[in-house]
């Protein structure tokens, strides 16, 4: 195990000086509460004295480098706390959390080797395994750590290391595993790591002019990770120009594959990442003034494995009333010949991203919902004309999808229903959140499309276009199709409408698809 790397004109000859890459051997002896706070303390001693010296003789490591190598063994011993998370507690009351911050930033001229030996430590004491191992033990530490403002001197402590440098960019990736781990046993902290420089240095690193790299790949992951439902790091990613950043970075991929599958898990990554933003409305204005719905558009007509995502990516930009904008954009260059033809057909190519025909039927269906939800005047009369065109053959697929979504609906309920009967014969409860359960289930087995596809037929309907509203019952009537079940789909789709919005807002929508239920 080689401890450090050190230039060789720092190596003073001499006398007691111990060969660069060993460490003392050390008899095991078995850890228990007393060896491990003597080990805290032989560390706290020999932090002392290595800090002592640094200050003494800045400008001369032959005389700290002795001490500097005493105190690497010392952290590399103490990784055996890692095994035992219910002693965490003895780190923060002997104040040994405090001091190994201390070495992330330490002495007037930073040592980047300690300071990598300490997050070796923190990433293992840190194991999400370790961490749920005791409970108790983790809080203690998490809590400590944050106190002492762990992640801004992390950052601090990456803005100095050169990935040129393997041990380095190994630091890097190990940092970017610790607030992994930590944002996955408390996901609140997530705003705060953001706002304490992570946010910043992982979109300045996403964006570095630097090959495709394992860190590359991590700092999408973490990216992803800090924007999950969470509006305050997606607003403070669109008042650091990071829509931009994220663009630009997918910009690569609307006319070549990744070349690698790490390459297009980042791609995932990234248009996760893209998508959570712009569930925030204000990030919605950032997307289309940076031309995302452009380069979403291009991306659906190119056919390259990006497709599937930026069709998701269309999907969160144009739906609810903060989408008004993006539709007419859409429509403007163009979108609605790019769209039709994927709702026309379900690509066949879809295997290799992994998604499914099911999933790309809901953000299509989910796309033209929207548009004709929030498209006014000229743009609203270009959408529904392409439902006109070569004798109303989108209202025939149309149609089609209600048939297909409709049978799978009703299959799923059979189950539903005998599993509901067999509960109730065995003196079960269904309580609120069996049905809850149960509703999931069913929009999970294709009641979500369905809802989408009835709202569909029911505003074409309504559009005064008397050709599109006959075509919709024919076919309903052909093939032994019910208005009463497309009414009662979209009363159910109408009660559940609107969650995270005003009361307000719910009851207008409510009442304008009622409207539009009630003329069908």
């Amino acid at each position: 195990h080689i401890l450090f790397s050190l230039k060789c004109s720092q190596i003073p000859s001499g006398e007691n000086v111990r060969p660069l890459g060993t460490t003392h051997i050390i008899k095991a002896e078995p850890v228990d509460e007393s060896s491990v706070k003597k080990m805290i303390l032989t560390f706290e001693k020999r932090s002392y004295k290595n800090q002592e010296l640094r200050i003494k003789f800045p400008d001369n490591p032959e005389k700290f480098m002795e001490s500097e190598l005493d105190l690497n063994d010392i952290i590399q011993e103490m990784h055996v706390i890692a095994t035992m998370p219910d002693l965490y507690h003895l780190l923060v009351e002997l104040n040994a959390v405090h001091s190994l911050l201390g070495l992330l930033t330490y002495s007037p001229k930073p040592d980047p080797h300690v300071a990598i030996a300490v997050v070796d430590l923190l990433q293992e004491l840190t194991d999400i395994d370790t961490l749920h191992e005791s409970e108790e033990g983790a809080e203690v530490l998490i809590d400590a750590l944050l106190e002492g403002q762990v992640v801004a001197l992390l950052v601090q402590n990456m803005e100095r290391l050169d990935e040129q440098v393997k041990e380095e960019a190994d630091g890097i990736y190990n940092t970017l595993a610790i607030t992994e781990n930590m944002a996955e046993f408390r996901p609140g902290l997530c705003t705060e790591a953001a706002q304490q420089g992570l946010m910043q240095w992982l979109l300045k690193r996403i964006k570095a002019k630097m090959p495709f790299d394992a860190n590359k790949l991590y700092c999408s992951e973490i990216l992803a990770i800090l924007l999950q439902n969470n509006d305050n790091t997606r607003e403070l990613l669109g008042e650091m120009d990071g829509i931009d950043v994220l663009l630009q970075q997918l910009s690569v991929f609307k006319r070549h594959n990744p070349s690698t599958a790490e390459e297009q898990e980042m791609m995932e990554n990234l248009f996760d990442g893209l998508c959570s933003c712009l569930m925030l409305p204000t990030n919605r204005d950032r997307f289309l003034r940076g031309e995302g719905l452009q380069l979403m558009n291009l991306m659906l007509r190119e056919k390259k494995m990006s497709r599937t995502s930026a069709l998701k990516v269309l999907d969160h930009g144009m739906i609810g009333p903060e989408g008004a904008d993006n539709c007419h954009k859409f429509v403007d260059i163009l979108g609605l010949r790019t769209i039709f033809p994927l709702f026309m057909k379900t690509p066949k190519k879809m295997k290799k991203t992994g998604a499914s025909e099911k999933e790309h039927e809901e953000h299509v269906c989910s796309i033209i919902a929207s548009m004709l939800r929030n498209l006014k005047s000229q743009q609203r009369s270009r959408l529904l004309n392409k439902f006109t065109e070569n004798d109303c053959e989108k209202v025939d697929r149309l149609m089609e999808l209600h048939f297909k979504y409709l049978e799978a609906v009703q299959q799923a309920d059979k189950r539903i229903e005998g599993e509901k009967h067999e509960m109730v014969r065995q003196g079960e409860i269904l309580d609120d959140s069996m049905e809850d359960e149960f509703y999931l289930r069913r929009l999970d087995a294709g009641l979500f499309v369905l809802q989408l596809i009835c709202y569909i037929m029911v505003e074409i309907s309504n559009s005064g276009i008397s050709q599109l509203q006959q075509r919709v019952h024919q076919i309903l009537n052909l093939r032994g199709g019910s208005v009463k079940v497309v009414r009662h789909i979209m009363r159910e789709y109408a009660e559940s409408i609107g969650d995270g919005k005003s009361d307000e807002f719910k009851e207008a929508e409510r009442k304008r698809i009622m409207d539009l239920v009630d003329n069908f």
